[in-house]
């Protein structure tokens, strides 16, 4: 066999690819268990003209270590892999509404809390020492480790629930959330493209890296956490806007929320 054929996509994946591509030069050395193209919902489709799967799906849950060999082929496969909570899931029944992953570039981390701060502000009383005025980005972490070790660490916490793994066609992690249709922020926003500018953001700042997606869950890895109290509580502020209910279902205040906050190496999100 030669090596253009030994490193070839398993036949289908190419059909994740958009561009007219067709996946071409990609190639991915992991053998994937069996498993089948998600496509999204055919109404929604029939909208929006996407007409092609939105990720490749296996059958039974895999351990971590799958996850791991695919996010180092990343690079070569264009890939990324994501650990997606089992059960009755959007994906499941095929009610999926995924976007164009270019629609990212349009929005800003920076602009999305703006506009969220806002819309927040008849919860008040909540944003404590912050008041009417957005505080802003925070400032980037300092890394305690590699971006794609600690990824690779939570991966393993992630898989202990038994998830099945998606597969994403997109040259980040973040981008992951508009490829696959996730709507988990459903309640909050009900438009996931501006949320995924916003772990763009954390991505680049925060070494942050998308490991787990749940009907309405978001796991995402850290290796540049805040660590003093005011860096996290300017970082809890962006999760306010990004998911209210995991400050006020969590421990109620910013204040409380930002010393759980300090030094973790991940985040973990969850919408009512």
């Amino acid at each position: 066999m030669s090596v253009h054929e030994r490193w070839e996509l398993p036949p289908g994946l190419e059909l994740l690819f958009g561009g007219g591509d067709g996946g071409d030069g990609r190639a991915l050395e992991v053998g994937l268990p069996t498993g089948s193209l998600v496509w999204p919902d055919p109404e929604y489709d029939k909208l929006r003209t996407y007409h092609r799967p939105s990720f490749w799906l296996s059958d039974a849950p895999v351990p971590a270590e799958l996850w791991r060999r695919l996010r180092r082929e990343h690079h070569r496969s264009g890939l990324w892999p994501v650990l997606l909570e089992d059960g009755v899931q959007p994906w499941s029944a095929g009610q999926i509404a995924p976007d164009s992953v270019a629609e990212i570039d349009y929005f800003t981390a920076a602009g999305f809390m703006a506009e969220a701060w806002a819309d927040l502000m008849d919860r008040e009383a909540e944003l404590a020492p912050f008041g009417a005025e957005c505080p802003g980005l925070a400032e980037p972490g300092t890394p305690v480790a590699d971006p794609d070790v600690v990824a690779d660490w939570y991966a393993g916490v992630v898989a202990e629930r038994r998830t099945p793994l998606g597969l994403a066609a997109v040259g980040r992690g973040a981008d992951a959330l508009v490829a696959i249709g996730w709507q988990g922020a459903l309640h909050h926003n009900e438009w996931t493209v501006p949320l995924a500018a916003v772990v763009r953001s954390w991505e680049d700042r925060f070494g942050a890296r998308v490991v787990g997606m749940g009907f309405n869950t978001l796991d995402l890895s850290i290796a540049a956490p805040p660590v003093t109290p005011a860096h996290a509580l300017r970082v809890a502020a962006e999760h306010w806007t990004f998911c209210p209910d995991s400050v006020l279902q969590g421990p109620g205040t910013l204040a409380d929320y930002a010393e759980q906050l300090a030094g973790q190496n991940a985040w973990s999100f969850w919408w009512d």
